[in-house]
Order: C-alpha cells, then sequence, then structure tokens
C-alpha cells in the first residue's frame, strides 16, 4: 500500500515509475541547500512524501555526488537527531568569458562559492576564435587541475561570449566588438573542458551576468529588473520574475544599442548614437581625453578612476554625460517592460561613486518615481559575474535533473 506522499506525486507526475522517481529526486534535491543542513525527516514534512520513499531517494542523491551527509541536527532539541543533508561543495562547474580585451576562467561550487579564477589579458578584437578559444582552454585546463587538486569534481561549463549566440549550435551569429559573424565553436566548445556529465554550454555575456546577479549578487532581492553590463561595449539582460527574459529569438536585453543620442556617432552594430558610443569604456576614456599609447583598456581606466579622484575636470563630464545618457536608456527600456529596478555592473559598477548622481537625476528627470534610487543598485560581483553566471547555469541543471548522473 503506497503512503499519501506517494500517491500525491503519481497525480502530480502522471507517466511512469521512472518518471514519477526522476520527479521527486528533483524534489528532494530541492529542499537540500548549500548552508542549513536538511534531514531526512524535515524533507518527507516539506515535501509531503513518506518517510521511506525520502530515505530510497536520497541514497540515489548521494550517489549522484551532489549531497553530502554532514553530522546530525535535532530540531527544536526534541526526538531523535537526524543525520543532515547538504549540498556537496566538492561538485562544480568551469565557467569562461571571452571579452574585447581578456579572457577569464574560474570554477564555481555548489555553494556558489568561486573556488579558482583566473584572468589574462587579451587583444581579442578581429582575432580568429579557434586562436582565441586555444588560449582560453590552457586557462581552463589550469583552473581544472587546481579544482581537481582540491578533491573537486566538474559536472560541465558554460562560456559566456559578448555577443547574440545559438547555444543549440554553439555558434556566435554576432559579436560586433569580436568582429566574430557566424562562428562556429561547437567543436572548440566539446574541448574547452574535460569530458563531464553536462559538456560545455555557450551563452551571452550580459545573460550570464544578469543570472549570476540573481543566484548570487544583489538580484534575488529585488525579483524582477533590468541589468546593464558596463565593457567595451554595453550589454544588457532582463530578468522578470526570477526568470531571464531572453525573447523569442534570444535577444532581447540589447540596451547597449538603445538610441539615446539620434544622430550620435556611428555604432559597431552598423547604428548610430547607441548607448555603447557613449557610454562603453572606449567612448569614455576618449570624451575623458585618455588615449591608448600601447597601454591595455585595464590600465586606461586605472588612469580613468585616478583623474575622476583627482576632479579632472574632463574625466567628471565624461563619466556625468555617460550617466545621463544611462538614465535614458534605462527608463525606454524599464517603460517597455513594467521594470522598476536596474543592477549594473562592469565598470559602471567600478564607476559608481561618479557616475551615480548623473544616473540618479536622469532617472528622476525622464521618468519621476519610476525607478527609486534604492533600486538602481551596483553589482558587487566586479569582474566575475559572468563566468560565474555561465557555471551557475550548468549547476541548476544539475540541480533539476539528478538522474542523469545516474543513468
Amino acid at each position: 500500500m503506497q503512503g499519501q506522499g506517494d500517491s500525491a506525486a503519481h497525480i502530480q507526475a502522471p507517466g511512469r515509475v521512472t518518471d514519477v522517481r526522476r520527479r521527486n529526486l528533483a524534489l528532494v534535491l530541492a529542499r537540500i541547500g548549500p548552508d542549513a543542513p536538511a534531514s531526512r525527516a524535515d524533507i518527507a514534512v516539506a515535501t509531503g512524501l513518506t518517510k521511506a520513499a525520502v530515505s530510497s531517494l536520497v541514497t540515489d542523491l548521494l550517489a549522484t555526488g551532489l549531497v553530502e551527509e554532514i553530522g546530525v541536527t535535532r530540531a527544536g532539541g526534541r526526538g531523535r537527531p537526524g543525520v543532515g543533508l547538504a549540498l556537496d561543495p566538492r561538485r562544480g562547474a568551469v565557467g569562461a568569458e571571452v571579452n574585447v580585451d581578456y579572457l577569464a576562467a574560474g570554477i564555481v561550487d555548489l555553494h556558489g562559492q568561486l573556488r579558482v579564477h583566473e584572468v589574462a589579458e587579451a587583444a581579442n578584437r578581429d582575432r580568429a576564435p579557434d586562436e582565441v578559444l586555444a588560449e582560453l582552454s590552457e586557462l581552463v585546463a589550469r583552473c581544472s587541475a587546481r579544482a581537481t587538486d582540491a578533491g573537486m569534481t566538474l559536472l560541465g561549463g558554460g562560456l559566456a561570449v559578448p555577443g547574440l549566440v545559438d547555444p543549440g549550435r554553439g555558434t556566435v551569429l554576432t559579436a560586433p566588438n569580436l568582429v566574430w559573424h557566424g562562428a562556429d565553436l561547437s567543436a572548440a566548445l566539446t574541448g574547452l573542458a574535460q569530458p563531464t556529465p553536462f559538456g560545455v554550454v555557450l551563452s551571452n555575456e550580459a545573460d550570464s551576468a544578469s543570472l549570476a546577479e540573481l543566484w548570487y549578487g544583489c538580484g534575488a532581492s529585488l525579483g524582477s529588473y533590468l541589468f546593464v553590463s558596463g565593457e567595451v561595449g554595453v550589454g544588457g539582460g532582463l530578468v522578470l520574475a526570477a526568470e531571464l527574459f531572453s525573447g523569442p529569438g534570444g535577444h532581447a536585453g540589447e540596451v547597449g544599442h538603445v538610441v539615446v543620442e539620434p544622430g550620435g556617432r556611428r555604432c559597431s552594430c552598423g547604428g548610430r548614437g547607441c548607448l555603447e558610443t557613449v557610454a562603453g569604456q572606449e567612448a569614455i576614456l576618449a570624451a575623458a581625453g585618455i588615449t591608448g599609447g600601447g597601454s591595455t583598456t585595464a590600465e586606461r581606466m586605472s588612469v580613468l578612476r585616478s583623474a575622476l579622484t583627482a576632479g579632472d575636470a574632463r574625466a567628471l563630464a565624461a563619466v556625468a554625460h555617460a550617466g545621463h545618457c544611462l538614465g535614458i536608456a534605462v527608463v525606454s527600456s524599464a517603460r517597455l517592460v513594467d521594470l522598476s529596478a536596474v543592477v549594473l555592473g562592469g565598470h559602471f559598477a567600478t564607476l559608481a561613486a561618479w557616475l551615480r548622481p548623473a544616473l540618479l537625476s536622469s532617472l528622476d528627470d525622464f521618468a519621476p518615481g519610476l525607478i527609486a534610487p534604492g533600486r538602481a543598485v551596483f553589482s558587487e560581483l566586479g569582474a566575475t559575474a559572468a563566468l560565474r553566471g555561465a557555471a551557475g547555469s550548468v549547476l541548476r541543471r544539475a540541480l533539476a535533473a539528478p538522474y542523469e548522473l545516474l543513468d
């Protein structure tokens, strides 16, 4: 005779016994977090499954390596102590990023911690994709080796790039700032990391960073928000009701190409007057009078921050203008999709002290009350947001389908 919890599970997920068990594995796993341990009894109460069913499911979850037993718990100090269950931080995923002027790789564990992180400066604009991915593979290999030495097992990986992508085909449709168009990375993705259960998935850099804010940053408290990432280009992502909204073609959130100065400078996308032409790193540096001279973008951004700290009028004006135009783009986007919060990352977060006044003034001028000052927030994830999100997507796939580690 089945317990009541088992019957309920069958009603919710009709089908073969195997299908029901798979659903219940994910149901139980969802009750096991990275921090406070849960006992089998706790999970039975929370899910409505019988204790026997939960014990059987936990046995399978322990076999996947996603869960570990961490001692005993005693809820409220009464009854028999139960063995605590938590997500195992020895399981993780690779996160990697290609950007215009750097490559980055890292390992994120099931607790959301960035365990390993490496960044290498690289002038990637107009380089062949295979050449860039070969260099990135070396970075990933070093990070993976360090994770293995620390006793970690990798479940998969994610690669974030600053462009429009087709994840299913592993193709970069267009990445104007890299000058990549129709770049097939499918073979390179396969070789990017060691063989793993969930493989390596391609994603848009800003979309991945948007999700990182939701999972590991300030986005969890906002629920719905526009994410704007400042790099050489300007990317964006839409999170609605705690879900990434990428649109029918997967290209929603391209706030960097919202027109803020009609008749303005020509953009890398082919348009004119886009936000990127006034608020991207190169645009701000040029407006501040900080030229290349053989220096890297990171070095010139450091010069910009020093100039701002010293009160240089030209640097202050360049950042203020960028903040003003950023406000225009944010308001235009927020009006269209009914948003009341924005998260700013990349160099916008780095320049927050100087950018914030102009941004808030612009928001108030163009849409009073739409986005309150407390809901225009700056990321604390720094330059790691995109690779954290890329790795986090794989980890969540594993948590949603733990049975794939048993088949």
